[in-house]
């Protein structure tokens, strides 16, 4: 099993994009990026952590690879928006990849070059490529969120 990280707005609909793929084992959401430790989701919106929302995916490599991954993850947000996505604004909000390794960075700035050059978007990619540091698993009822709601995302 591998594992990727990506922020794209609040996390609750960025997981379930991933959890529906097929490949994908297990999915949590939590909090990194920032220099708190130990952050609870009311640090993190109060925008002095420097914490960014994220899922953080469990993958299956055999299954599903590492760069259809960035494929759902550009999908499901507009990385041309600057700390926000649709009502949420923030740094916490910002749209962003955590790679682990080399091969998950050079996979993540092919993929932000390839979008760019598409010349499909509306404005200019603002994702953030960033190593990954310690991840902070977000409070139980965050987990899931939609789906023990029975809400489905657009």
């Amino acid at each position: 099993m591998d594992k990727a990280v990506f922020g794209a707005g609040c996390f609750w609909g960025v997981e379930a994009a991933f959890r529906s793929l097929k490949g994908v084992k297990a999915t949590s959401v939590g909090y990194t990026g920032g220099t708190m430790e130990s952050p609870t989701y009311e640090d993190v919106c109060s925008g002095t952590t420097g914490h960014a929302e994220v899922v953080e995916i469990e993958f299956d490599p055999s299954e599903i690879s590492y760069d259809d991954l960035l494929e759902t993850f550009w999908a499901c947000h507009d990385p041309t928006t600057l700390n926000r996505q649709g009502p949420d604004v923030g740094t916490q909000y910002r749209s962003v990849i955590f790679v682990s390794g080399p091969e998950q960075d050079a996979a993540a700035h092919a993929s932000k070059v390839r979008l760019e050059a598409a010349a499909n978007t509306s404005g200019s990619i603002v994702t953030e490529i960033a190593s990954l540091g310690s991840y902070w698993l977000a409070e139980d009822y965050h987990q899931q969120y939609l789906e023990k709601r029975r809400m489905r995302i657009l």
